[in-house]
Parts: structure tokens; C-alpha cells; sequence
């Protein structure tokens, strides 16, 4: 073949491969409205509002510029189609157009955090950290014995079953190596104990609830947090991620520690406390309550369970102030859960235990 016919061919499957040239300028053109921070502040702000919806006054309080400043931006994004609007006596109320409601969550809860962690992993990725260890069979063969003789109930195939499965599950996510066995240990416990509760099905068992979002680094480990830290041992907890992160954001890691109790009913040391974890099918089965927060359909159905969405911003891109935001709604909504939970225990009051 002549350079000049496999130039024509090359050309041809790209062309077969991409994107066609009027879609791409529609998909620029969209792009490029969001292209600017205090756009997609404005777009996470009215995504993750209670209500679905807020006013050019609202959004103001995100930035310094003037009102007209504000409505420009706001502009920008109707023009292309992202936002509608529509006025209410003195006040423009704004909405996601609902044919980009999926797409918006999707960059929010999927993109964007993968991008900031991105961003700043740079440093780590040039020295070359590796996601797994070279050795370790040993290690999850003890691991794996382990488990079989503490829970009998599980024959010990599937112990080793499990026990390798969360090891590749969470080296998957990336992160540091050194701490994947006690992860895997923790892991594959907690999901050995879901199994065996689901397939129990008493109903005498205390409530468990399950929360549930994209990197399982922010919202629903401050959810879980919050609850462990008001519930105590009267309700088992668990979190985990359609998509985990390799670590929980740095910004809500001190609210964890500050929440953390070691004394706890399944106390864990300092590497296990706060880790994110996949979905599994036993987590949502043993579950009693599942909160999703971002992850849309992620999450598997079943009968017989109660499910919230809980609309709440992500603290992976919250400035500290909005992390503290963040954190306090949060903190309403899981005593509001409880006292659904418990509703003759009156050791919560309204102001909380803190």
C-alpha cells in the first residue's frame, strides 16, 4: 500500500471514530459556557439545591463581582441551553433545563472529582506509585483463614472468595499500597457480616442503613460519620461508591477525625476508619435504609428497602465554607433519619448530641 493510500485509510477510520464536525461545534459551544469557575459553581449550586432551583440573589453570595456581573453569567448559560428561568413576582428564579439534569449530575459527581483529584496527583504519579503489592497471596490466604474460623456460617471458598475480590476491588482504586491488606481484612469482613445478615433475614436485627454516592470520599462518609456519631451501637452503618475515590477528600477528613469514636461498637485502627469502598450487592441487602447522594442508577433496586436521594452539594469542590455547609445539612438530615429510625428513643434532641 502506497503512504498516500494508508494516509486515506487513517484518515477514514478516524473519521469512523469521531464525533461528527456539527455535533462537535454544539458540544464546544456548550463547553465552553461552562468553561468558567464561577459558571460551574452557579451550575453545582441550583444542582444540589433542596429545591432544585434558586434566585440570581442567591448565586451572588458566591462571588464578589456586581449583580449585572452575576446575571451576564447567568445569561451565558440560558443562551445555551443548560439553565431555565422564570420570574416570580420581583425575583428570577433559575433551574437545570431538565433535558441536561443527567448530563450536569454527571459532570458534577463523576468528572469533576476525578479532575481536582487529577489535578493535583501529578506529583505522586511521577514517582510511580504502584497499586498493588508484589507478595501478597500469603497475606490474603491468612486473611482468608481468618475469617472462615470467625464466621462459620460462611464456608471457607467463599471466605477466599470474598477476601480476593476486595483486594482487587480496592487496588483498583488506586491509592497506597501499603494499606491495602488491612483494608482488604476490613473489607471483606464487613462484607462477610452483610452476606450473612442478608441471607438470615430476621427482623429483629438492629436497622442498618447504607449511604451511597460516587467516590464514597465525602457525602456519604460524613453521612455514615454522623449517624455512627449520633446512634452509637443502636443502628449499624455502612458507605460505599458506585465509582470509589483511592482516598477520602482532604476536606472532610478532619470532620471525620473529629467524629471518629475508636470506642465504637466496630472499632477499627486509624488505616480502616475512614476508607472508600465499592457498592456491593450484600451492602445493599443487608440494609434496612439506602441513602443515595449523586450516584443515579448505580445503586441496585430491591424490594422491601427504603430509599432516599438526598440532593446535598459535594465537598470534593466546596470551598471550606461550603464544606461546613455541606456538613451542617447533613447533620439535619441524619437526625431526622434516626428519629424515623428510632422514633421511641428520646435521648436525640433537636440540637443534636455534640
Amino acid at each position: 500500500m502506497s503512504i498516500q493510500g494508508a494516509s486515506a485509510g487513517s484518515a477514514t477510520s478516524a473519521e469512523a471514530h469521531a464525533i461528527g464536525a456539527d455535533a462537535a461545534a454544539d458540544l464546544a459551544a456548550t463547553l465552553k459556557a461552562i468553561a468558567d469557575p464561577l459558571r460551574l459553581r452557579m451550575l453545582s449550586a441550583i444542582a444540589t439545591s433542596a429545591t432544585g432551583e434558586t434566585t440570581a440573589g442567591e448565586l451572588a453570595t458566591l462571588t464578589a463581582v456586581s449583580q449585572p456581573t452575576v446575571s451576564h453569567h447567568l445569561k451565558v448559560l440560558r443562551e445555551v441551553g443548560l439553565l431555565t428561568s422564570d420570574r416570580r413576582g420581583t425575583w428570577v428564579w433559575y433551574r437545570i433545563a431538565p433535558a441536561y439534569r443527567g448530563a450536569v449530575t454527571t459532570l458534577l459527581d463523576r468528572f469533576a472529582p476525578v479532575a481536582v483529584e487529577v489535578h493535583g496527583a501529578h506529583a505522586a504519579a511521577a514517582h510511580g506509585e504502584v497499586s498493588g503489592l508484589a507478595d501478597v497471596d500469603p497475606a490474603l490466604d491468612r486473611i482468608a483463614a481468618s475469617l472462615a474460623e470467625r464466621f462459620t456460617g460462611t464456608p471457607q471458598r467463599e471466605c477466599y472468595r470474598v477476601v480476593r475480590e476486595s483486594y482487587t476491588a480496592l487496588a483498583r482504586r488506586g491509592g497506597n499500597a501499603a494499606h491495602l491488606v488491612p483494608l482488604t481484612e476490613h473489607f471483606a469482613r464487613q462484607r462477610i457480616i452483610d452476606a450473612e445478615k442478608a441471607r438470615a433475614g430476621t427482623e429483629t436485627h438492629l436497622p442498618q442503613v447504607l449511604f451511597v454516592c460516587v467516590a464514597n470520599a465525602g457525602r456519604s462518609q460524613l453521612a455514615a460519620a454522623l449517624l455512627q456519631h449520633y446512634a452509637g451501637d443502636r443502628v449499624v452503618v455502612r458507605s460505599a461508591g458506585s465509582a470509589p475515590a483511592s482516598d477520602v477528600h482532604a476536606a472532610v477528613r478532619s470532620i471525620l477525625d473529629e467524629l471518629g469514636d475508636p470506642a465504637a461498637a466496630d472499632a477499627v485502627d486509624d488505616v480502616t476508619r475512614f476508607y472508600p469502598k465499592p457498592l456491593t450487592d450484600d451492602a445493599v441487602r443487608a440494609a434496612d435504609v439506602v441513602v443515595t447522594m449523586g450516584c443515579g442508577d448505580a445503586c441496585p433496586v430491591l424490594p422491601d428497602k427504603r430509599y432516599e436521594d438526598w440532593a446535598v452539594g459535594d465537598p470534593a469542590l466546596a470551598s471550606p465554607a461550603g464544606v461546613a455547609a455541606i456538613r451542617d445539612e447533613l447533620d439535619q438530615r441524619v437526625r431526622d433519619l434516626l428519629a424515623s429510625l428510632l422514633p421511641t428513643d428520646g435521648t436525640l434532641t433537636t440540637e443534636g448530641t455534640r
